[in-house]
């Protein structure tokens, strides 16, 4: 499996602006093809305590399976935010996690960092870090500079 994943700058900035325009954790798909991101489908949270967790809309989640079956872009993962906390899987993360090599985007404060699901990863024996590549220019002087690395352990 690669160890990177693919987006755009828009597409970061799409992630920074939906997580900061909430309280509680935001969430959706990412709909692509191998290690590349071509589209985010922000879903409504259904958690129980959405403050602190994730639970993406099963509605959602069919109709996306439904639009891959039928020729569509596939889901490779999704994407939620920590609004208090840090872009990085937490212990909760890793108990609910499949080890399917889907990948994770986590978004806190300004940084977006990539994971992949996997049987025991080197956090919390449940995920392994990718590198993010930011390309593209969204706006005049948007950089992808400082996203590219690989988050700290």
């Amino acid at each position: 499996m690669a160890m990177m994943v693919r987006i755009t700058i828009a597409q970061r900035n799409e992630l920074l602006v939906l997580a900061a325009a909430e309280c509680d954790e935001v969430c959706g798909l990412l709909l692509g093809e191998g290690d590349g991101v071509t589209r985010l489908l922000p879903c409504r949270n259904v958690a129980a305590d959405p403050a602190v967790r994730f639970e993406i809309d099963p509605a959602a989640l069919i109709a996306a399976h439904r639009t891959a079956r039928g020729g569509g872009a596939r889901i490779i993962g999704h994407y939620h935010s920590h609004p208090s906390g840090v872009a990085r899987p937490s212990p909760r993360d890793a108990a609910d996690a499949a080890p399917d090599g889907s990948i994770w985007l986590i978004v806190a404060g300004a940084a977006v960092t990539a994971w992949r699901a996997v049987a025991n990863g080197a956090v919390h024996g449940r995920f392994d870090p990718l590198r993010l590549d930011v390309s593209g220019c969204a706006a005049s002087g948007d950089s992808p500079q400082g996203h590219n690395a690989i988050p700290p352990r």
